[in-house]
This record gives structure tokens, sequence and C-alpha cells, in this order.
């Protein structure tokens, strides 16, 4: 199991235990995680599942892919660590990963 945190908008701390091959958006959802709506259910055809990568997980986690970039178009305050989450698979690579949750979902 791969633990990741999620850090809301308001600077709450959520530790989770993902199970490797889902993925972040999943974890979130199993979880409450305020902020992940996923109103597409994961299938990269919304941006509303966007968070931020912390900056020493960036390497690990990879960029987005072609798709992605462009469905995070839809999405408002888009950084360079911008990632779609139900786009990064959970792996054990990502144990004790840390994201952070926008303010507001495309």
């Amino acid at each position: 199991m791969t633990k990741i945190t999620f850090i809301t908008a308001r600077d709450e701390r959520i530790e989770t235990v993902a199970e490797n091959g889902s993925t972040v958006m999943e974890t979130a959802i199993m979880n409450a995680v305020p902020g992940i709506i996923a109103e597409c259910g994961g299938a990269c055809t919304c941006a509303t599942c966007h968070v931020y990568i912390e900056p020493e997980w960036r390497e690990v986690v990879g960029g987005p892919s072609n798709m992605e970039e462009d469905m995070l178009d839809f999405a408002f305050d888009v950084e360079a660590s911008s990632r779609l989450s139900c786009q990064i698979k959970v792996r054990d690579a990502l144990d004790g990963l840390v994201v952070r949750v926008p303010k507001r979902q495309g």
C-alpha cells in the first residue's frame, strides 16, 4: 500500500493509504477528500480532479500526457505542477506523495 497525503484548500492534511494500480483520484474519492469532484469518473474528460504536485514529487510523478494537457486548459489556476489526479497511477515509487487540492475545480 502507498501513502498519499492530500492538502486541502483549507490546509487540512488528509493522510490516506492507496492501493497500487488505482489512481490518485480514486484514492481521494474513497477518502472523501474535499475539493476533488471527479465529475467524469476518471475518463480524462473534465478537469474536476485537478491537483498540484509538491515540488519534490514532480519528477517522480512525471508530466501530463498531451490529452491531459488539453483537459488542464479547463482547470482554474493551472500551474507548472498541475496534474489531473485521475491520470496518476498509484505505484510503490509514489509512497509518501503529497498533493495540494486547488481552491476551485474546472
